[in-house]
């Protein structure tokens, strides 16, 4: 049967991608399956580089089709992340190039992101930072996220927000109301208003907000960023994000 030889290749991708049988292939007596499935295990055997090459490009595809949701997402819902009046805005308000993080209060990624974003806001003038809140990991990352909003809502110029996000984001323990609230009075906010906008619809409404954006765009883990038109997931690096923003012209 030296014409199933040829098959083997083929086979392979197919089985690697998923992809259904054709119907000629599906007419196989049990015979002849059983010779081909001998053909595809020693032609891997006597080539195993194949499933190098084959896994290669399912990993190429799979990569092009998330950068194509990625991009989608990115492009249907532009106005809403990039300049939603329930995002906290920094740097220069008319950058050339917006770079949005989502973000969480437990996330330890977080923390050291944070570093390289007031890195970025000092080494660049130009660059527009919005802030938004994604709290995925606990409970108290919840409370801490409704906090953060009250703070934003009392805080338009986002002076007291940065301060307070650096005392709750960079300080030890795990992030919670109690912690959100003594970080939100150590940068002077008014307490009663904080407590009272706790439970406000707009504190609701700008993490619903959020939860969906990020699923739009295929988020599934923080810190996660938008910088122009692309999306970078988890902490990549001061280096990396200069790179990014070097290389896109705005958002």
């Amino acid at each position: 049967m030296p014409s199933f030889r040829f098959l083997a290749p083929a086979l392979l991708a197919i089985a690697l991608c998923g992809t259904p049988l054709p119907a000629s292939a599906q007419s196989f007596s049990d015979t002849q399956r059983g010779d081909i499935e001998a053909i595809v295990r020693n032609y891997l055997i006597a080539h195993p580089e194949v499933l190098e090459e084959a896994m290669a490009e399912l990993t190429k595809r799979q990569s092009a089709a998330e950068a194509a949701k990625h991009e989608t997402g990115v492009a249907n819902n532009a106005e809403a992340i990039f300049n939603s009046p329930r995002g906290v805005t920094l740097g220069n308000k008319d950058g050339d190039v917006t770079f949005v993080e989502f973000f969480d209060y437990n996330c330890g990624y977080c923390k050291r992101a944070m570093t390289d974003m007031l890195d970025l806001m000092k080494s660049d003038s130009k660059l527009k930072v919005v802030l938004k809140e994604f709290p995925v990991l606990s409970q108290g990352s919840v409370e801490a996220a409704q906090v953060a909003v009250a703070v934003r809502m009392q805080d338009p110029s986002g002076k007291k927000y940065l301060d307070f996000h650096q005392k709750l984001l960079g300080g030890r323990g795990a992030a919670d109301k109690a912690r959100a609230m003594a970080a939100a009075k150590d940068a002077g906010l008014d307490m009663a208003k904080l407590e009272k906008d706790l439970s406000s619809q707009e504190v609701r409404a700008t993490l619903e907000e959020n939860m969906k954006l990020a699923e739009a765009m295929g988020m599934n883990g923080t810190p996660s960023y938008v910088i122009g038109k692309q999306i970078v997931i988890g902490a990549v690096g001061l280096d990396d994000e200069r790179r990014t923003i070097a290389g896109d012209g705005g958002g």
